[in-house]
């Protein structure tokens, strides 16, 4: 299966809010989410619960647990 191409929004100014946000949280959970979305690269629509969910209207969330705490990326597919 061909990996899927994953792009991160940049703003304006250059900056990328995912980017910002993982550099706000604890180092375990940046870690665990950079497999995520790893994990999304290797299967793209194939990823499912509990890595990753449907939301709706073409959203999806990427899911990391950790600690009693739940953070979540939201992504959609293009093209």
């Amino acid at each position: 299966m061909p990996r899927t191409r994953v792009v991160f929004y940049r703003e304006d100014d250059g900056s990328v809010p995912l980017l910002d946000w993982m550099d706000s949280i604890a180092v375990k959970a940046v870690a665990k989410c950079r497999v995520r979305i790893e994990r999304l690269r290797e299967l793209g629509h194939e990823l499912r619960r509990p890595e990753a969910d449907y939301l709706r209207d073409d959203i999806y969330e990427l899911r990391v647990a950790l600690q009693g705490r739940n953070y979540r990326m939201l992504y959609f597919f293009h093209g």
